[in-house]
Formats: structure tokens, C-alpha cells, sequence
């Protein structure tokens, strides 16, 4: 990797051998596996056994969890947050196991689109829950500093599964209890 990062930077017309770059290869290649280490984790090691029984079957919704990934278009980042809900069946997943599902499947290549549908599938998978919906909204690089230069555009996906895609009133609800 650290070659092909000088390749790239002699390509761009820089000096691999001035002060400031002699490391950037190095520094480069660590920061690229550290951004994309979620090719290295899977969901059963993640979750570490932190599915309980649950007797509630009322909504639990996690808001405002921070993630960062980088598009596959063009290795740029997108950023912004996650909002999870979900309505167990006899299971709940630990709270903080839904953070770390979302930071696997965002330091990868992605789409925004499959982000979303990848972390709710994979509650549903894992709890075998009534329903489960995730909206994500995020803010992405390759429009913001590049093509079109849009500063303030947000993007915005939902994936709704089981009772959440069903259910009018359960989808409304979840949208209603993550608008602050």
C-alpha cells in the first residue's frame, strides 16, 4: 500500500522526497486500514454475546450515534449520525452493541443506502425482533469539495424492516421520537 501511495503522490506532481512527505506513505497506509477495519470484525464478535431477554415489547430507540465512513465513488468521507430503533421479541441487544454495529459496517467502502440497510438487517437478523428502522442522515465529502460544492446538503436514508415497514402508525412513531 505504501508504494502505491508514493505512486499516487508522484502522479499528483509531489515530491516523495521532501520533509513533510517522506512518512505519508506510511502514515497513509495505517490510516486507511484503521478507517476501513471493519472488513476485519463481524457481527457475532461485535455483539459478543450482549443479547438478553427481554419481557418489554415497547420501542427502544438509540439517537444521535455518531458514525464516519468513507464512499466507494470516490474514497471520500461521509459523516453524520444514526438513529436506531427497534421493538424486541423476547430479546434486547446491549446499547452500546448498536454503536458498534454501525462503526463495522461504516469503516468499509460504502453507499450510504447499503450503510442503512446493512445495520438494520442485521438487528433483525440478530434479535429476530418485531421491527427495526434506521434512518441515517449524512454529510458527504465527495459534494461537498468536489463535483458540485454543495456545503449544506444532507442526505437522508431509511430502512424500514418488519412492523416498522407494516405498521404506518409504528414507522410514524419512530420518525416522530427521533426528530429532536
Amino acid at each position: 500500500m505504501e508504494e502505491a501511495v508514493r505512486k499516487i503522490l508522484v502522479e499528483i506532481g509531489e515530491d516523495v522526497t521532501r520533509e513533510g512527505l517522506i512518512d505519508t506513505p506510511q502514515r497513509v497506509a495505517e490510516s486507511l486500514k484503521y478507517l476501513t477495519r471493519g472488513y476485519q470484525q463481524n457481527i457475532q464478535d461485535v455483539i459478543n454475546g450482549a443479547i438478553f431477554t427481554a419481557v418489554s415489547d415497547d420501542m427502544i430507540i438509540v439517537k444521535n450515534i455518531e458514525f464516519y465512513s468513507m464512499c466507494e465513488h470516490h474514497m471520500l468521507p461521509f459523516f453524520g449520525k444514526c438513529h436506531i430503533g427497534y421493538i424486541p421479541n423476547g430479546k434486547i441487544l446491549g446499547v452500546s452493541k448498536l454503536a458498534r454495529l454501525v462503526d463495522m459496517f461504516a469503516r468499509r467502502l460504502q453507499i450510504q443506502e447499503r450503510l442503512t440497510h446493512q445495520t438494520a438487517q442485521s438487528i433483525m437478523d440478530v434479535l429476530d425482533c418485531e421491527g427495526v428502522g434506521v434512518v441515517m442522515e449524512a454529510q458527504h465529502m465527495c459534494m461537498l469539495m468536489r463535483g458540485v460544492e454543495k456545503q449544506n446538503s444532507v442526505m437522508t436514508t431509511s430502512a424500514m424492516l418488519g412492523s416498522f415497514r407494516k405498521e404506518a402508525s409504528t414507522r410514524n412513531e419512530f420518525l416522530k421520537l427521533i426528530k429532536d
